[in-house]
């Protein structure tokens, strides 16, 4: 029975993911779950930020260059509930396998979307379906001689199942980031997600969200604050797009219709952050995403589209962190990761 059609409508809207629901760009790809956050400090900074240069692993699944020493032995274990049954969780650790070798570090992201109710084309139950999707990774990042330029890789598997349909794919990250201690100042390049279906859905075949981002990041002097700036979809220039609910409507019928413009567009690649004691027991982040809060903005209505904050809490061997995430008055998201210490346990 021909059930296909209904299965992508169904994926359209829920595989371009929460990270994507902010912009139209999320639903030109397959596995779009792969833009989702990879833990609560990295939603609370926006949904992707790739200047995180600590003990977390999951920041390497997000930028590979970023894997050091500090991760070494660290767990983190990352949950987010979706909504209607949809459930969205990362894990990743980290582990030094020599000197000269150095760290690597692998990770597994995954989403279920929970049970839906079948129908074939004349509309006729078969019966409940599920589907999920799961991606697996291994990152390893590599110094420049004495240089302050890191270089980094991920190399990913993919595996998702829609229904009765299977697909099967793999991709790389490829970044750089220049990290000066002296001036506590970070700049990352990354391409993500280069790569291919190797089984495709049904025998179409469709492309991988490839994009390209670059951050910077620097802690104030004197003062326990590191701020974020992250242009995300480099890849793709024009990213604003005309509303219709946003036309003007004349006296006389005429019609001014919705245009975002080139600085509207511009902002629209920015992500702006900000970490209030960074590297404390107790940390504190907020950010903005104007993509986000332009095109999930409701004209006349104060929804703080775009707002995410979070914090993280060290107790002992453990590191507790949350993020909250605002779409609109109707949708937000609650975002809840936990890391342990295993060195010397």
């Amino acid at each position: 029975m021909k059930r296909l059609p209904f299965v992508f409508i169904v994926i359209a809207f829920l595989g371009c993911s929460v990270d994507d629901l902010q912009a139209q760009i999320g639903g030109q790809n397959t596995y779009q779950f792969l833009n989702l956050p990879k833990s609560p400090r990295l939603a609370a900074l926006g949904g992707k930020n790739i200047t995180l240069y600590n003990f977390d692993p999951t920041n390497a699944m997000e930028n590979p260059a970023l894997v050091n020493f500090e991760m070494d032995k660290q767990l983190a274990v990352n949950y987010m509930s979706l909504g209607a049954g949809i459930n969205y969780g990362t894990a990743s650790y980290a582990v030094l396998v020599d000197r000269r070798f150095q760290v690597l570090q692998g990770g597994i992201s995954y989403v279920n979307y929970g049970s839906f109710d079948g129908f074939d084309e004349f509309g006729n139950a078969t019966g409940d379906f599920g589907g999920n999707e799961v991606a697996l990774s291994v990152g390893y990042a590599y110094r420049i001689g004495r240089s302050d330029f890191h270089v980094g890789g991920n190399a990913k598997l993919i595996t998702s199942r829609l229904e009765e349909f299977t697909s099967f794919g793999g991709a790389v990250d490829l970044s750089v980031t220049y990290l000066d201690e002296e001036q506590d100042l970070r700049i990352a390049a990354v391409v993500r997600n280069l790569g291919t279906q190797f089984k495709p859905f049904n025998h179409v075949r469709e492309s991988l969200p490839f994009e390209a981002l670059v951050g910077i990041s620097q802690e104030l002097r004197d003062v326990s604050i590191r701020w974020h700036v992250t242009l995300e979809n480099l890849q793709e220039w024009n990213i604003a797009f005309r509303n219709p609910n946003r036309d003007e409507v004349g006296l006389d019928g005429s019609v001014e219709e919705d245009d975002p413009g080139f600085f509207n567009n511009v902002l629209r690649h920015g992500i702006l952050g900000l970490e209030l004691f960074p590297d404390g027991g107790f940390s504190i982040q907020v950010s903005y995403n104007f993509r986000r809060g332009e095109e999930l903005r409701i004209i006349d209505q104060r929804s703080f589209a775009g707002l995410s904050a979070g914090f993280m809490l060290k107790i002992n061997k453990l590191r507790f962190s949350y993020a909250y995430s605002r779409f609109n008055s109707a949708v937000s998201t609650n975002f809840f990761g936990l890391q342990i210490d295993l060195f010397d346990q």
